[in-house]
Parts: C-alpha cells; sequence; structure tokens
C-alpha cells in the first residue's frame, strides 16, 4: 500500500463512512446498492473493492451468476430486474461523467424506477463507491483476505482483531 490512509488521516475516511453510513440507511435495497458497487469498481478498475463488494454481495444472497454478468449486463437483460438495470446505467452514467454528461435518456430511465428519495440515495452510494474506489486505486489497497461484512463480529467501520485495519464499505 502506497499510503495508509485509514491512519494518515482518519477524518478523511471518517467522512467517507458518514456517507456509507447514509448509503446503508437509506432506502434502497442492499443488493442494488452492492451490484452498484460492483459496476463502478469494474469501471474504475478497483480490485480492492470488487473483492469486497462481490463478497458482501454473496452473504446477502446474491448469486455467482449475477456478479459474473454484472460487467455485462446489458447483454443479459433477463438476468436484471428493470430497476436493477436502471440503477446499473445511472451507476455508469455517473460513474464515466466526462463521456457521458448524465444524459437525459438515462436520467428518465432511472426516474422511471426509483422515487426522487431513492435517486438521491442511489446517487450518494455512486458517488461514494467512486470515492473509495480513488482511494483504494491511488493508494494501492490491498486485495485478499476480505472477511464479508455479514460475517464480521464488528461494526465494518472500526478496526479490531478480526476485521485488521478498517474497511472501506
Amino acid at each position: 500500500m502506497r499510503v495508509d490512509y485509514h491512519q494518515v488521516h482518519p477524518v478523511a475516511v471518517g467522512a467517507m463512512l458518514g456517507l456509507e453510513r447514509a448509503v446503508h440507511d437509506g432506502p434502497l435495497e442492499a443488493l442494488v446498492v452492492e451490484l452498484i458497487k460492483v459496476r463502478a469498481s469494474q469501471l474504475n478498475g478497483c480490485a480492492h473493492c470488487l473483492e469486497m463488494h462481490t463478497k458482501d454481495a454473496r452473504t446477502l444472497g446474491e448469486s455467482d451468476d449475477r456478479l459474473h454478468l454484472v460487467a455485462a449486463w446489458r447483454e443479459a437483460p433477463g438476468m436484471f430486474t428493470e430497476r436493477e438495470q436502471a440503477a446499473l446505467a445511472w451507476c455508469e452514467e455517473l460513474t464515466l461523467l466526462p463521456e457521458t454528461g448524465a444524459s437525459d435518456a438515462v436520467y428518465e430511465e432511472v426516474r422511471a424506477q426509483f422515487s426522487e428519495e431513492e435517486l438521491v440515495a442511489l446517487t450518494l452510494a455512486i458517488v461514494a463507491i467512486n470515492g473509495w474506489n480513488r482511494f483504494a486505486v491511488g493508494f494501492r489497497a490491498p486485495v485478499g483476505g476480505y472477511t464479508p461484512r455479514a460475517q464480521r463480529r464488528e461494526d465494518p467501520g472500526r478496526a479490531g482483531p478480526q476485521n485488521g485495519p478498517a474497511q472501506d464499505t
């Protein structure tokens, strides 16, 4: 790891964890949140976050088949609900913002599936995972050995003997 950002700037990590709390306390289904975290992490090339969110999704009951197809979700529409497809499309629009400009067409698609409150929560989830991806890729966060959130004995955002350093969520 280039810089242990948890140790060097705990206030920054605390701010990021605050975003995560808002996402997880919000109105979205946990699996929808994990799917967009996987998709953004794929787009950003973040192995650390891919390991984390595929494992967390599995503990929530997500299938390996669907996780393998997230990268090509448009080619597998029968595998994802219209709501999930809209969330994945919005995730791509905002993750690739300089290229997409957050098109009106995708906005209308996602707006048809999500209430205004849910759309703000979805956007916050996308903002948060893109931030985590930038920390993890930029500082070369380690890959391997992540314990899924549901299997940990302690708070997912706190350091502890089972978890090692505080883990991004």
